[in-house]
C-alpha cells in the first residue's frame, strides 16, 4: 500500500488523486482515437470525458452521502468516500446531456466509450488499492493476501486484494471490447461492456464484507446484475436489427414446376 506517492516542497501527492487524474487522461486519449477512427472530432471526445468526470465525482460523492447519511460527518465531505454506482449515474447524466446538446448519436458514443472507460476503471481501482480506500475483501491465507495498516480502515489481518482483482478483470473486458468492436456493432458493444462489468462486479462481492440486502445479496451485486440484463438487451436488439429481413433477402425465381 502506498497512499503518498512522494511530497512536493511538503505538499503530498496522493496515489488516490493521481490514479483518477490519470485514469481520466488515458480515458480521453483513448476515446479521442476511438473518435477518430468513426470520423468524429477527437477534442469532442476530450470536452465529453472532462464533463463525465466531474459530474461522475458529484455523483459518486452525493450517492456516498446518501448511503452514509445517518453517521454523517463533516469528514465525509473530503477527498475520500466516493460510490462507483453514483459516478456512473452522474457520469451517464453527463453524456446524455452533453450527446443531445451536440446532436452525435448515443449508441456509436457509447461504443467508443466501452474499452476507454474499461481501461479507466481499472486504473481506479489500482489507485484504491494505493490508497487503502476502505473497499477490503474477506481473511485468507492465500500467498497474495494484503494487510492495511494505513488504510482509511486499517485492517492488520490479510485479506483479498479485491481492488486488484477488479483492476485485472477491468483489463480482460477492454481487451475482449476492443476485439468485439471490430466485429460488432457500438451498441452491442456497450451492452458487452454493461454485461462484463457487471458479471466482475457480482463475482468479486462474493469476496468482500458487505452487508446484504436482498436475497443474500449485496447492493452492488443486485447493480450488477441489473446491468448484466440491460447489457444482454441491448446485444440481442443490436444482432437481431442486424438479421437480414424477408425483404432484403434475394427473390427466389419462380420455377416451371412452381407454376
Amino acid at each position: 500500500m502506498w497512499p503518498v506517492l512522494f511530497s512536493i516542497f511538503g505538499v503530498q501527492i496522493q496515489s488516490y488523486g493521481v490514479s483518477k487524474a490519470l485514469a481520466a487522461l488515458v480515458g480521453g486519449y483513448l476515446l479521442g482515437r476511438a473518435f477518430q477512427r468513426i470520423g468524429y472530432d477527437k477534442e469532442q471526445a476530450h470536452s465529453l470525458v472532462l464533463w463525465a468526470v466531474l459530474w461522475g465525482f458529484v455523483g459518486a460523492k452525493i450517492y456516498f452521502l446518501a448511503e452514509h447519511w445517518q453517521h454523517f460527518t463533516w469528514h465525509h465531505l473530503g477527498g475520500s468516500g466516493f460510490t462507483w454506482y453514483g459516478g456512473l449515474i452522474g457520469g451517464t447524466l453527463a453524456v446524455l446531456v452533453y450527446t443531445r446538446r451536440h446532436q452525435l448519436p448515443l449508441g456509436t458514443v457509447a461504443g467508443a466509450m466501452a474499452m476507454p472507460l474499461s481501461i479507466a476503471y481499472g486504473i481506479g481501482r489500482i489507485g484504491c488499492f494505493l490508497a487503502g480506500d476502505g473497499t477490503y475483501g474477506q481473511p485468507t491465507d492465500l500467498p497474495w493476501g494484503v494487510a492495511y495498516p494505513h488504510g482509511v480502515v486499517p485492517v492488520y489481518l490479510r485479506v483479498h486484494p479485491t481492488e486488484l482483482y477488479e483492476a485485472a478483470g477491468a483489463f480482460a473486458i477492454a481487451a475482449i471490447l476492443w476485439a468485439l468492436g471490430r466485429r460488432w456493432p457500438q451498441v452491442a458493444v456497450f451492452g458487452s461492456y454493461l454485461a462484463l462489468s457487471g458479471l466482475a462486479r457480482l463475482l468479486v462481492e462474493f469476496l468482500r464484507i458487505n452487508d446484504p440486502v436482498l436475497l443474500g445479496l449485496t447492493q452492488p451485486q443486485l447493480f450488477g446484475i441489473l446491468s448484466i440484463i440491460l447489457g444482454a438487451i441491448l446485444i440481442t436488439r443490436d444482432q437481431l436489427r442486424a438479421r437480414p429481413t424477408p425483404t432484403d433477402l434475394d427473390p427466389v425465381p419462380v420455377t416451371a414446376a412452381a407454376r
